[in-house]
């Protein structure tokens, strides 16, 4: 038995398992991902500054966390930082686009009230291959949520 291609784009057939898989993970939340927007010049400064992000994608996601932190060696009588701020998963649908490093993840809508309003940076891009049924990408947190 093989699973059913849209010729088009060589991706899995609609209604197959990939529409079943983001029916039951990518239902409860809705996230955006962000890219740096083009640097503006400030004319009160002379420099150019970061312009506002733009919007790459927003709709059905899903984030999770993804396990504790790494593991850290200290050698004697150097400062290290803790490793504790946790890393994530972000799920997409395969149709949203590749989320690039240093891309900004915001949780627009969830059941979890306290994860709405929280912001990740992506740290690789996205991960793609011809097994995927859900898109994966791996996220720090960087600011929590209003609820939390």
């Amino acid at each position: 038995m093989t699973t059913p291609t849209d010729p088009s784009s060589g991706m899995p057939a609609p209604g197959g398992i990939i529409s079943i898989v983001e029916r039951i993970l990518l239902s409860d939340e809705e996230v955006r991902i962000s890219q740096p927007g083009p640097q503006i010049f400030d004319p009160t400064t002379g420099q150019y500054v970061p312009g506002p992000d733009v919007v790459a994608y927003e709709g059905p996601g899903l984030h999770r966390a993804s396990g504790g932190p790494g593991v850290v060696l200290r050698l004697e009588g150097q400062p290290y930082r803790d490793d504790g701020d946790g890393r994530y998963l972000l799920f997409t649908p395969l149709t949203a686009p590749v989320a690039g490093e240093g891309n900004t993840v915001s949780i627009v809508k969830s059941k979890d009230p306290a994860a709405v309003g929280r912001t990740f940076k992506v740290l690789d891009p996205g991960e793609t291959g011809g097994m995927s049924v859900v898109r994966t990408t791996w996220m720090r947190i960087e600011k929590a949520g209003a609820a939390a």
